[in-house]
């Protein structure tokens, strides 16, 4: 069963990129990341509100919220800060680059994430670990190498960087989560980590976006926001709850989940047309074999 829900939850995760790249199709990015963090907080706040309300109808489930310090708080918000500034990166790329480049890019996220924690935390790499991120660094490599095919410049476009700075800060949020989740409860983080989102992105759209907005591509709602929080938030669920039945392996799930990427890749080749995809494909085994090596290392 929890098998099965790792699979769902990856496909969940691709199909969430792909709203990602209709919504910012001829629309500004500030707004439609902070539509989509409010309709992630309309889904998260009954669970809240029952987990503080009446709690014994969610206390022994995945989803109750359980109460937590004020210094807690502060971390959520550090977190909040962390996701968003990755969101923003990306959102930016996604919007300028095909999306058989910038997802794929942001899959290699778990390497650096390893690479991090090699680096700031001590751990060492296994023969299988070190040959996944030397496989994926390598597979990262040819799509920069791919995109100088299709005129995106190293040197001069900066949404190249945009992605690999999302791809970097998403890792540091991922080296974040580790101390968080080994001390706090999943559904309080997810769910208060939110909630800081909204704020600060409401403050982001306030002060930078809504000053010059007449100068800038203006904000049009399309539903594929919404569609955007549906299918993270429920990503995010699956995940979780797999990883709460008996004899889940988060090694397992975890290489599962990234594999979604092959959602948004098919979406970019079949339905947008995007130039190279048979390189595009090479390269995106490389990191699915990087992905598959970090996962035997983990075990």
């Amino acid at each position: 069963m929890w098998l099965f829900l790792a699979f769902i939850s990856a496909i969940l995760l691709g199909s969430y990129e792909v709203f990602k790249k209709v919504s910012l199709k001829e629309n500004a990015v500030i707004p439609v990341i902070l539509v989509s963090i409010l309709f992630s907080c309309a889904v998260l706040t009954p669970f809240l509100f029952i987990s503080e309300f009446f709690p014994d109808l969610l206390k022994d489930s995945v989803f109750f919220v359980p109460r937590v310090d004020f210094h807690a708080h502060l971390l959520f918000v550090l977190k909040a800060a962390i996701v968003l500034t990755s969101w923003l990166f990306a959102y930016f790329a996604l919007k300028h680059l095909p999306l058989s480049l910038a997802s794929p890019i942001k899959a290699t996220q778990p390497v650096w994430t390893v690479i991090g924690a090699t680096l700031l935390l001590g751990e060492k790499l296994n023969g299988y670990q070190t040959a996944g991120v030397g496989v994926t660094l390598i597979s990262f490599f040819l799509f920069s190498v791919v995109g100088k095919k299709e005129g995106i410049s190293l040197k001069t476009n900066k949404w190249f960087w945009f992605i690999v700075m999302a791809t970097l800060t998403g890792a540091l949020s991922g080296l974040y989560d580790k101390y968080l989740m080994n001390r706090y409860d999943v559904m309080s983080v997810q769910v208060y980590y939110t909630y800081y989102q909204a704020i600060i992105m409401g403050i982001i759209t306030l002060f930078l976006w809504a000053p010059t907005r007449e100068k800038t591509t203006p904000f049009k709602f399309k539903w594929s926001i919404a569609f955007i929080a549906f299918f993270l938030v429920t990503a995010d669920f699956i995940y979780f709850y797999a990883l709460t039945l008996p004899h889940s392996m988060i090694s397992v799930v975890s290489t599962i989940r990234r594999s979604g990427v092959i959602v948004p890749f098919l979406y970019g080749a079949i339905v947008l047309r995007d130039k190279n995809i048979k390189l595009k494909i090479v390269d995106l085994i490389g990191v699915l074999i990087g992905m598959f090596l970090l996962y035997l290392g983990s075990k």
